[in-house]
């Protein structure tokens, strides 16, 4: 039997959407577990002129299914200074059924950003992450140390969860250690996923 988990994100120029792939490929090396990809939609003054029935590109949006249908979350988002993007914010923010069901409640999380320098803030947008997500009841899923690529790498990945650090320009392809960092996130978080057994 398959189990769902997660990937959600928001990606405005596709870095954070390659690490949730890389995730999702780390996810499915858990044997009877699969990745399931979703996007939340931008946000505008006006959100309707922001937000087509279905993205031009990449995974669909997320619906309110795909929260009480996973057995675990994994969520990313670009960093803007030092926080998460809006769009995926704005999204948490109409989680209040959610929240009040406990359908998050119990079921394990792990986190993902991405940002231009390597100081601009990953560590400081993945704890805000979770925050909402400990709100919900979830269990964090961070990276330990016993990863070595954690203790090597000169580019992104921290113990609070998976980064890529893009460059100024956004041409900085994801090294081999995010690359591992990330697929390794991946892998943990759907393994203790199937431990604890989280109903579907």
């Amino acid at each position: 039997m398959s189990h769902d988990v997660l990937v959600l994100y928001y990606s405005r120029t596709g870095h954070t959407a390659q690490l949730a792939r890389l995730l999702a490929r780390g996810i499915e090396e858990v044997p009877g577990m699969r990745a399931r990809l979703r996007q939340v939609p931008p946000v505008a003054p006006v959100t309707e002129t922001a937000m087509p029935p279905e993205p031009e590109e990449g995974a669909p949006y997320v619906s309110r299914a795909d929260l009480i249908e996973c057995v675990g979350m994994a969520m990313g988002s670009p960093t803007r200074f030092g926080n998460m993007a809006a769009p995926l914010k704005h999204f948490l923010d109409t989680t209040g059924a959610e929240w009040a069901s406990g359908a998050l409640a119990g079921k394990p999380a792990a986190l993902f950003t991405s940002t231009s320098t390597m100081h601009g803030g990953q560590e400081s947008t993945l704890l805000s992450m979770a925050l909402p997500l400990l709100h919900h009841g979830m269990l964090l899923v961070g990276i330990p140390f016993t990863e070595p690529a954690l203790s090597s790498t000169t580019s992104g990945g921290t113990p609070y969860g998976a980064s890529h650090v893009a460059g100024h320009r956004g041409d900085q392809p994801i090294s081999e250690a995010e690359r591992e960092l990330a697929r390794a996130l991946g892998k943990r978080l759907a393994d203790v996923a199937r431990r604890l057994g989280t109903p579907a």
